[in-house]
């Protein structure tokens, strides 16, 4: 080979070696440069995200804690709240006892002469009956043992009671309640005799000594032998039906 053929194919050679030498430094400068920038953007993105959470997670904990410390003051102050409700019906249970109820059974008292009025006055039906009406004028509830003792003006016996009439309790009046008993005064066919007018008239209570006086009409009242009471009742239909 020529000396000229060398130096030209040594030429060809080096020029070929300066091309690939370049190609290889622009390659690894295009991988740098991008390697750079997805680096660059992933540290960016993990920074931010991660700026995220903890700005999240310090927030979160804040409102836990916030919330927190309302729940705990809402049931310290719901705590206070109920202890001074239980409290206050605590008090009214105590100062609602069994001795301040005049209803109550164990407040009862028998109905006399000193806790009643008694009021007495023929009816137009049924014929020759009288209604006789008893107030409870007390502060408790009375209890009307029986039936009631009859005695007109100056009489030594009292009449006799309807046995038929006997309620299947004992009648009870509250503080301004009512009870009823009935008499029949005479016998309507004269088989209790003669008669008389009564102008007085009291009635006495099963049980005590006293008698209240009970005023009548004007003209008084015909009574004969026939004269009944009933029973004290709580009804006035079912004193005069006996």
């Amino acid at each position: 080979m020529s000396a000229s053929a060398r130096r030209s194919r040594t030429r060809l050679f080096a020029a070929a070696t300066l091309a690939i030498a370049a190609l290889t430094l622009t390659a690894c400068g295009n991988d740098d440069a991008s390697g750079t920038r997805d680096e660059g953007a992933a540290n960016s993105s993990s920074t931010a995200k991660d700026s995220a959470e903890d700005s999240a997670g310090g927030s979160s904990e804040g409102k836990g804690k916030s919330e927190s410390g309302e729940a705990l003051g809402g049931a310290d102050s719901g705590g206070s709240g109920s202890e001074g409700s239980g409290s206050s019906g605590g008090g009214e249970n105590t100062g609602g006892g069994t001795g301040s109820d005049p209803n109550d059974p164990a407040n009862r008292t028998p109905c006399t002469a000193d806790n009643t009025s008694v009021a007495a006055a023929p009816v137009s039906r049924p014929l020759n009956y009288m209604l006789i009406t008893i107030t409870n004028t007390g502060s408790t509830m009375c209890d009307l043992a029986g039936y009631p003792i009859l005695k007109f003006d100056d009489a030594q016996s009292v009449p006799p009671v309807i046995e038929d009439s006997k309620p299947q309790a004992v009648t009870s009046l509250k503080p301004g309640a009512k009870g009823y008993a009935a008499a029949i005064l005479s016998a309507g066919d004269g088989s209790g005799g003669e008669g008389r007018t009564a102008q007085g008239l009291q009635v006495g209570f099963q049980g005590s000594d006293k008698f209240a006086d009970a005023a009548l009409q004007a003209k008084g009242v015909h009574i004969d032998d026939k004269l009944r009471v009933t029973y004290w009742l709580s009804d006035s239909a079912d004193a005069l039906a006996s």
